[in-house]
Parts: C-alpha cells; sequence; structure tokens
C-alpha cells in the first residue's frame, strides 16, 4: 500500500512576521493529501460514538469540519470574542504574549454529549486547553483531542494532562526537522 508523505507538504518558512511559519496550505490544496489527513484523524476516533466536533477558529475549522463530515457528526464553532450572534459561554486565557478569550453558543454541546475536539496545530497548549474548558463547563463529555501537527519540541501536551485521548497526525520535533535553515529560531506558528 502506497502511503503519502504528508510531512513534505508542510513548507517551512523561516521568518514571517517574526517567527518560523508553518504554511499548510501546499497540504490543503492537494487533494490526496487533504483526503488522507482527513481520513486518518477520523479513523482513530471512529468508533467512538461522537456527537459533535468542536473546533477553534480559523484553521481548526478547515480540519475539524472535515473530519465530522467524515464521522457523520456535527460541528461547533469556537469563535473569538464576540464573534458568535447567540448567547455564549465565554472564557479568557493566557497565551504566550497575550490573553484572549474564545466563546462558544451556550446550546452548542447538551450535557453528557461525546465531543471530539480537533485543531490543526498543539503549539503550547493554552489554546486547546480553553476549549477543553469550555467544553467540560457546558456539560459536554471529551473523548478524544486530535491535531494535524504537534509541535513536540513545546511539550503542549503537558497542559492536558494524561485525562484525554490526544492523536497527532504529523510531529514535528524541532524548527529545523523539515528544512534545516535557520537552527537560531524560537518561535514558530502554523497556518
Amino acid at each position: 500500500m502506497f502511503t503519502l508523505d504528508l510531512k513534505a507538504k508542510i513548507r517551512r518558512i523561516p521568518e514571517f512576521k517574526g517567527v518560523v511559519f508553518w504554511d499548510i496550505t501546499p497540504l490543503l490544496k492537494d487533494k490526496k493529501s487533504f483526503g488522507e489527513c482527513v481520513k486518518r484523524i477520523a479513523d482513530h476516533y471512529r468508533g467512538k460514538d461522537i456527537d459533535v466536533v468542536v473546533s477553534n477558529e480559523a484553521r481548526g475549522f478547515i480540519i475539524g469540519a472535515a473530519v465530522a463530515y467524515e464521522l457523520g457528526a456535527g460541528f461547533v464553532p469556537v469563535r473569538k470574542k464576540g464573534k458568535l450572534p447567540s448567547k455564549v459561554a465565554s472564557l479568557t486565557y493566557d497565551k504566550e504574549y497575550e490573553s484572549d478569550t474564545i466563546e462558544i453558543h451556550e446550546d452548542a454541546i447538551g450535557e453528557g454529549q461525546k465531543a471530539l475536539l480537533i485543531d490543526d496545530l498543539l503549539a503550547t497548549g493554552g489554546t486547546i486547553k480553553a476549549n477543553v474548558d469550555l467544553v467540560e463547563k457546558l456539560g459536554g463529555k471529551i473523548v478524544g483531542i486530535g491535531f494535524l501537527i504537534e509541535l513536540g519540541y513545546l511539550q503542549g501536551r503537558k497542559s492536558l494532562g494524561n485525562k484525554y485521548d490526544v492523536y497527532s497526525l504529523i510531529n514535528l520535533e524541532s524548527t529545523a526537522e523539515l528544512v534545516p535553515e535557520n537552527p537560531d529560531d524560537k518561535h514558530v506558528q502554523l497556518f
């Protein structure tokens, strides 16, 4: 069986807005690679009777909505403050350089509903931990947390503890893993 090299579809840009930038647009534009990513993430959680897939804007929506469709589940967006039209539950959390507020509709997840959280990237873990807290605040039961890419060198899994089934399709262990252009790069970002 032929296996696609998904890492090869990620473009490393050494200096974009002051950070190493992990560009996933080559992966997304390749229909075989994009489809393979969605299928592999969905396959990891298939059979867990998932009610909804929850994803954070904006890049998380790309992966999360496709995974929800593949699993036959609903899709629930988590958005930045002020972007949702109905009553919301909010959470403010600290990021590396600032704080941020995210929101979810109060009626998006019912008590005991099984939720799968999907995002494009696990970096330091702050954003996904905030998503976990919001879903649990609404009474949702988290059955898993999946990522397209995990930046292992930032140790974001530690923020989640051992309570959840965490799955990452692609693991990067250093900023120079794909293309060793500048070993001194300390900051990363993904699109």
